[in-house]
Protein backbone atom coordinates (compact mmCIF):
# COMPACT_ATOMS: atom_id res chain seq x y z
CA UNK A 1 0.00 0.00 0.00
CA UNK A 2 2.95 2.78 0.70
CA UNK A 3 4.73 1.82 -2.61
CA UNK A 4 1.11 2.20 -4.44
CA UNK A 5 0.75 5.58 -2.70
CA UNK A 6 4.81 6.32 -3.18
CA UNK A 7 4.09 6.07 -7.00
CA UNK A 8 0.35 7.63 -6.85
CA UNK A 9 2.02 10.48 -5.90
CA UNK A 10 4.94 10.63 -8.27
CA UNK A 11 7.46 8.66 -6.47
CA UNK A 12 10.13 5.95 -7.16
CA UNK A 13 8.96 3.65 -9.59
CA UNK A 14 11.93 0.96 -8.53
CA UNK A 15 13.12 -1.04 -5.85
CA UNK A 16 15.83 -3.26 -4.18
CA UNK A 17 14.49 -6.29 -6.61
CA UNK A 18 15.13 -4.48 -9.88
CA UNK A 19 18.44 -4.51 -8.97
CA UNK A 20 20.55 -6.96 -11.06
CA UNK A 21 22.63 -7.97 -8.02
CA UNK A 22 23.59 -11.28 -9.91
CA UNK A 23 25.63 -9.26 -12.50
CA UNK A 24 27.32 -7.22 -9.88
CA UNK A 25 31.16 -7.30 -11.42
CA UNK A 26 32.92 -8.42 -7.66
CA UNK A 27 36.23 -8.17 -9.44
CA UNK A 28 35.82 -4.62 -10.22
CA UNK A 29 35.50 -3.55 -6.55
CA UNK A 30 36.46 -6.33 -4.59
CA UNK A 31 39.86 -4.57 -3.67
CA UNK A 32 38.45 -1.78 -3.65
CA UNK A 33 38.96 -0.16 -0.22
CA UNK A 34 37.65 3.12 -0.18
CA UNK A 35 34.41 2.07 -2.20
CA UNK A 36 33.55 -0.41 0.59
CA UNK A 37 33.62 1.78 3.48
CA UNK A 38 31.82 4.29 1.51
CA UNK A 39 29.10 2.04 0.30
CA UNK A 40 28.43 0.24 3.52
CA UNK A 41 28.33 3.40 5.96
CA UNK A 42 25.95 5.26 2.95
CA UNK A 43 23.56 1.82 3.84
CA UNK A 44 23.93 2.37 7.64
CA UNK A 45 22.66 6.32 6.89
CA UNK A 46 19.92 5.54 4.17
CA UNK A 47 18.58 2.36 6.69
CA UNK A 48 18.38 4.38 9.81
CA UNK A 49 15.85 7.12 8.09
CA UNK A 50 12.72 6.22 10.27
CA UNK A 51 14.67 8.07 13.23
CA UNK A 52 15.29 10.90 10.67
CA UNK A 53 11.81 10.78 10.11
CA UNK A 54 10.36 10.49 13.55
CA UNK A 55 12.24 13.33 14.63
CA UNK A 56 10.82 15.53 11.34
CA UNK A 57 7.37 14.01 11.93
CA UNK A 58 7.62 15.68 15.82
CA UNK A 59 8.38 18.49 14.24
CA UNK A 60 5.83 19.14 11.53
CA UNK A 61 2.67 17.23 13.74
CA UNK A 62 0.30 19.92 13.10
CA UNK A 63 0.77 19.86 9.10
CA UNK A 64 -0.83 16.87 8.20
CA UNK A 65 -0.23 17.14 4.38
CA UNK A 66 3.88 17.17 5.33
CA UNK A 67 3.52 14.38 7.98
CA UNK A 68 1.72 12.21 5.23
CA UNK A 69 4.59 12.97 2.72
CA UNK A 70 7.13 11.91 4.91
CA UNK A 71 5.83 8.79 6.37
CA UNK A 72 4.09 7.37 3.44
CA UNK A 73 6.72 8.43 0.56
CA UNK A 74 9.82 9.99 2.11
CA UNK A 75 10.69 7.36 4.86
CA UNK A 76 9.67 4.55 2.80
CA UNK A 77 12.22 5.55 -0.27
CA UNK A 78 15.02 6.35 1.96
CA UNK A 79 14.34 2.83 3.49
CA UNK A 80 14.56 1.30 -0.20
CA UNK A 81 17.94 3.38 -0.50
CA UNK A 82 19.31 1.53 2.78
CA UNK A 83 18.04 -1.72 1.93
CA UNK A 84 19.29 -1.61 -1.84
CA UNK A 85 22.78 -0.50 -0.95
CA UNK A 86 22.72 -3.14 2.11
CA UNK A 87 22.32 -6.01 -0.83
CA UNK A 88 24.76 -4.67 -2.55
CA UNK A 89 27.33 -4.54 0.08
CA UNK A 90 26.54 -7.90 1.26
CA UNK A 91 27.17 -8.94 -2.78
CA UNK A 92 30.14 -7.19 -3.28
CA UNK A 93 31.94 -7.80 0.10
CA UNK A 94 30.46 -11.09 1.85
CA UNK A 95 33.08 -11.98 4.08
CA UNK A 96 31.97 -8.54 5.81
CA UNK A 97 29.51 -8.80 8.79
CA UNK A 98 26.93 -5.88 8.23
CA UNK A 99 24.67 -6.93 10.73
CA UNK A 100 27.32 -6.32 13.39
CA UNK A 101 27.95 -3.40 12.45
CA UNK A 102 24.81 -1.78 12.16
CA UNK A 103 23.97 -2.94 15.60
CA UNK A 104 27.14 -1.10 17.02
CA UNK A 105 26.41 2.76 14.90
CA UNK A 106 22.86 2.16 15.82
CA UNK A 107 23.61 1.80 19.79
CA UNK A 108 26.42 5.06 19.35
CA UNK A 109 23.79 6.88 16.97
CA UNK A 110 20.78 6.63 18.44
CA UNK A 111 21.05 9.18 21.30
CA UNK A 112 22.38 11.65 19.34
CA UNK A 113 19.02 11.88 17.25
CA UNK A 114 16.84 14.31 18.46
CA UNK A 115 14.23 16.71 17.61
CA UNK A 116 16.36 19.97 19.33
CA UNK A 117 19.32 19.46 16.30
CA UNK A 118 16.83 20.75 13.76
CA UNK A 119 16.16 25.00 12.49
CA UNK A 120 13.82 27.15 14.73
CA UNK A 121 11.54 27.68 12.72
CA UNK A 122 9.10 25.58 10.49
CA UNK A 123 10.98 27.58 7.01
CA UNK A 124 13.98 27.42 8.39
CA UNK A 125 14.29 23.50 8.45
CA UNK A 126 12.53 23.09 5.01
CA UNK A 127 16.12 25.32 3.60
CA UNK A 128 17.70 22.68 5.74
CA UNK A 129 16.46 19.66 3.93
CA UNK A 130 16.77 21.49 0.69
CA UNK A 131 20.86 21.37 1.40
CA UNK A 132 20.64 17.71 2.77
CA UNK A 133 18.86 17.07 -0.34
CA UNK A 134 21.27 18.33 -2.56
CA UNK A 135 23.92 17.15 -0.55
CA UNK A 136 22.86 13.26 -1.77
CA UNK A 137 21.76 14.10 -4.68
CA UNK A 138 25.02 15.01 -5.78
CA UNK A 139 26.86 12.38 -4.07
CA UNK A 140 24.77 9.68 -5.76
CA UNK A 141 25.35 11.27 -8.93
CA UNK A 142 29.02 11.50 -8.81
CA UNK A 143 29.22 7.64 -7.49
CA UNK A 144 27.10 6.38 -10.18
CA UNK A 145 28.99 8.69 -13.07
CA UNK A 146 32.41 7.64 -11.35
CA UNK A 147 32.07 4.01 -10.68
CA UNK A 148 32.96 1.38 -13.13
CA UNK A 149 31.17 -1.12 -11.47
CA UNK A 150 27.55 -1.18 -13.84
CA UNK A 151 25.18 -2.09 -11.09
CA UNK A 152 26.65 0.33 -8.53
CA UNK A 153 26.42 2.96 -11.68
CA UNK A 154 22.28 2.04 -11.58
CA UNK A 155 21.62 1.83 -8.13
CA UNK A 156 23.30 5.02 -7.49
CA UNK A 157 21.80 6.76 -10.31
CA UNK A 158 18.21 5.87 -9.37
CA UNK A 159 19.04 6.97 -5.51
CA UNK A 160 20.20 10.24 -6.94
CA UNK A 161 17.43 10.84 -9.16
CA UNK A 162 15.21 10.00 -5.80
CA UNK A 163 16.99 12.70 -3.79
CA UNK A 164 16.19 15.52 -6.37
CA UNK A 165 12.60 14.52 -6.35
CA UNK A 166 12.77 14.53 -2.72
CA UNK A 167 14.56 18.26 -2.72
CA UNK A 168 11.61 19.73 -4.89
CA UNK A 169 9.00 18.40 -2.25
CA UNK A 170 11.02 20.27 0.58
CA UNK A 171 11.64 23.34 -1.60
CA UNK A 172 7.79 23.17 -2.07
CA UNK A 173 7.25 22.83 1.51
CA UNK A 174 9.56 25.42 1.96
CA UNK A 175 7.49 28.19 -0.33
CA UNK A 176 4.24 27.40 1.97
CA UNK A 177 6.11 27.89 5.31
CA UNK A 178 8.24 31.29 3.82
CA UNK A 179 4.86 32.64 2.92
CA UNK A 180 3.54 32.18 6.65
CA UNK A 181 6.96 32.59 8.24
CA UNK A 182 8.36 35.65 6.19
CA UNK A 183 12.16 34.58 7.71
CA UNK A 184 14.55 37.38 5.94
CA UNK A 185 16.71 36.41 3.30
CA UNK A 186 19.61 36.63 5.79
CA UNK A 187 18.37 34.09 7.72
CA UNK A 188 17.68 31.17 5.15
CA UNK A 189 20.69 31.93 3.83
CA UNK A 190 22.53 31.36 7.35
CA UNK A 191 20.22 28.20 7.78
CA UNK A 192 22.23 27.65 4.45
CA UNK A 193 25.40 28.07 5.08
CA UNK A 194 25.27 26.71 8.49
CA UNK A 195 24.17 23.51 7.36
CA UNK A 196 26.05 23.00 4.11
CA UNK A 197 29.24 24.03 6.60
CA UNK A 198 28.46 21.02 8.73
CA UNK A 199 32.23 18.65 8.39
CA UNK A 200 31.22 17.29 11.64
CA UNK A 201 27.89 14.92 10.17
CA UNK A 202 27.81 12.52 13.39
CA UNK A 203 25.99 10.13 11.62
CA UNK A 204 28.62 10.03 8.82
CA UNK A 205 31.05 9.91 11.46
CA UNK A 206 29.68 7.01 13.18
CA UNK A 207 29.07 4.98 10.37
CA UNK A 208 32.02 4.96 8.94
CA UNK A 209 33.03 4.31 12.62
CA UNK A 210 31.33 1.58 13.04
CA UNK A 211 32.32 -0.48 9.93
CA UNK A 212 36.03 0.25 10.44
CA UNK A 213 35.92 -1.59 13.85
CA UNK A 214 33.67 -4.74 12.47
CA UNK A 215 36.38 -5.20 9.24
CA UNK A 216 39.37 -4.49 11.69
CA UNK A 217 38.51 -6.16 14.68
CA UNK A 218 42.17 -6.05 16.03
CA UNK A 219 42.71 -2.27 15.68
CA UNK A 220 42.02 0.58 17.48
CA UNK A 221 40.19 3.45 15.80
CA UNK A 222 41.54 6.37 15.41
CA UNK A 223 40.21 9.86 14.19
CA UNK A 224 43.06 9.84 12.16
CA UNK A 225 41.10 7.34 9.57
CA UNK A 226 38.13 8.91 9.47
CA UNK A 227 40.35 12.36 8.51
CA UNK A 228 42.32 10.60 5.93
CA UNK A 229 39.09 8.96 4.18
CA UNK A 230 37.50 12.60 4.47
CA UNK A 231 40.83 13.68 2.78
CA UNK A 232 40.10 10.89 -0.02
CA UNK A 233 36.69 12.03 -0.65
CA UNK A 234 37.52 15.38 -1.15
CA UNK A 235 40.07 14.97 -3.47
CA UNK A 236 37.27 13.37 -5.77
CA UNK A 237 35.06 15.50 -5.03
CA UNK A 238 37.25 18.39 -6.35
CA UNK A 239 37.17 16.97 -9.67
CA UNK A 240 33.73 14.74 -10.27
CA UNK A 241 31.09 16.49 -7.73
CA UNK A 242 28.32 17.91 -9.83
CA UNK A 243 28.95 21.93 -8.34
CA UNK A 244 27.04 22.87 -11.14
CA UNK A 245 23.52 21.14 -9.93
CA UNK A 246 24.51 21.83 -6.49
CA UNK A 247 24.77 25.81 -6.58
CA UNK A 248 21.46 26.16 -8.98
CA UNK A 249 19.41 24.08 -6.09
CA UNK A 250 21.08 25.63 -3.03
CA UNK A 251 20.59 29.11 -4.20
CA UNK A 252 16.83 28.21 -4.95
CA UNK A 253 15.56 28.80 -1.23
CA UNK A 254 17.07 32.78 -1.70
CA UNK A 255 14.18 33.54 -4.22
CA UNK A 256 16.93 36.10 -5.89
CA UNK A 257 15.87 37.47 -9.33
CA UNK A 258 17.22 36.72 -12.62
CA UNK A 259 19.39 39.72 -12.59
CA UNK A 260 20.77 39.28 -9.27
CA UNK A 261 20.82 35.56 -9.08
CA UNK A 262 23.57 36.17 -12.25
CA UNK A 263 25.63 39.04 -10.77
CA UNK A 264 26.48 36.86 -7.39
CA UNK A 265 26.70 33.38 -9.32
CA UNK A 266 30.32 33.39 -9.38
CA UNK A 267 30.82 34.59 -5.61
CA UNK A 268 28.31 31.87 -4.52
CA UNK A 269 29.87 29.22 -6.81
CA UNK A 270 32.87 29.93 -5.42
CA UNK A 271 31.93 29.46 -1.87
CA UNK A 272 29.69 26.37 -2.68
CA UNK A 273 32.83 24.81 -4.61
CA UNK A 274 34.62 26.04 -0.58
CA UNK A 275 31.99 23.98 1.30
CA UNK A 276 31.66 21.20 -1.11
CA UNK A 277 35.06 20.35 -1.94
CA UNK A 278 35.99 20.74 1.66
CA UNK A 279 32.79 19.79 3.47
CA UNK A 280 31.54 16.56 0.41
CA UNK A 281 34.12 15.42 3.30
CA UNK A 282 31.77 13.30 4.82
CA UNK A 283 32.30 9.86 3.34
CA UNK A 284 28.74 9.29 3.14
CA UNK A 285 25.27 11.67 2.40
CA UNK A 286 24.46 12.81 5.86
CA UNK A 287 21.17 13.13 7.25
CA UNK A 288 21.57 16.49 8.25
CA UNK A 289 20.00 15.12 11.70
CA UNK A 290 22.49 15.65 14.17
CA UNK A 291 25.66 17.72 14.45
CA UNK A 292 26.19 17.73 10.65
CA UNK A 293 43.44 4.39 4.91
CA UNK A 294 46.20 2.61 2.94
CA UNK A 295 46.99 0.45 5.71
CA UNK A 296 43.50 -1.06 5.78
CA UNK A 297 41.77 -4.03 3.79
CA UNK A 298 38.32 -4.33 2.50
CA UNK A 299 36.90 -7.68 2.94
CA UNK A 300 38.51 -10.12 0.31
CA UNK A 301 40.79 -7.65 -1.12
CA UNK A 302 44.53 -8.88 -1.39
CA UNK A 303 46.88 -7.93 1.52
CA UNK A 304 48.60 -5.39 -0.33
CA UNK A 305 45.48 -3.85 -1.83
CA UNK A 306 45.96 -0.06 -2.40
CA UNK A 307 43.10 2.41 -1.18
CA UNK A 308 42.12 3.91 -4.40
CA UNK A 309 39.98 7.25 -4.90
CA UNK A 310 36.63 6.85 -3.99
CA UNK A 311 34.74 5.21 -7.24
CA UNK A 312 37.44 4.79 -9.37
Amino acid sequence: MAMRYARCKGGASWSADNIPYDALARDRVRDDTHLFYTVASASFIEITSDLYTYNLIEYFRHDSEVVEWLQNVWQKEELQHGEALRRYVRTAWPDFDWDAAYRHFLAEYTPLCTVDQLAPTRALEMAARCVVETGTAGFYRMLSEQSREPVLKQLAARISADEVRHYKHFYRYFLRYQAHERPSRAAVLRILWSRASEIEAEDAFHAFKSVFLVRNPETEFQRSDYTAYVDGISRLAKNHFPLGMAVKMLLKPLGLNPVLGRAILPAATSAIRFIFMRHTGSPTPSSGVGNFDKRRQAPGASADGERPSRLL
